[in-house]
């Protein structure tokens, strides 16, 4: 397939079948190696799109993306699905993690998970 072959994007409805589709999938894929993986639903920009927020209790966030990362991928580019997966900590890991850097420079930031 060439670049000028791809899809566009499709407009982020959450009515659209495709886009339900394409979030059950995804909350197949990270339940598959999370099962306790809570998950919300959201419109967001930058860039538009449909955000699938995952709240996990691991580790390292990027275990989670790294469940769907390339199947979400092939979903942008291939078929034209605004979805994007957001993992994020439970209250409770964020505050704890905060609380371990006070002192860091990581203190004075507004991170959401572990980056």
């Amino acid at each position: 397939m060439t670049a000028q072959e791809l899809p566009e994007m499709i407009a982020p409805d959450l009515d659209d079948p495709r886009i339900q589709a394409a979030l059950i999938e995804l909350r197949a894929l990270i339940t598959q190696r999370f099962p306790n993986a809570s998950f919300s639903v959201f419109r967001g920009e930058d860039p538009e799109g449909i955000r699938l927020l995952t709240t996990a209790d691991v580790d390292d966030l990027d275990e989670v993306m790294d469940a769907v990362i390339d199947r979400m991928v092939d979903m942008q580019i291939y078929e034209g699905l605004p979805v994007y997966v957001v993992p994020v900590w439970p209250p409770a890991r964020t505050h704890a993690f905060f609380a371990r850097h006070a002192g860091s420079p990581l203190a004075g930031r507004h991170a959401v998970g572990g980056h």
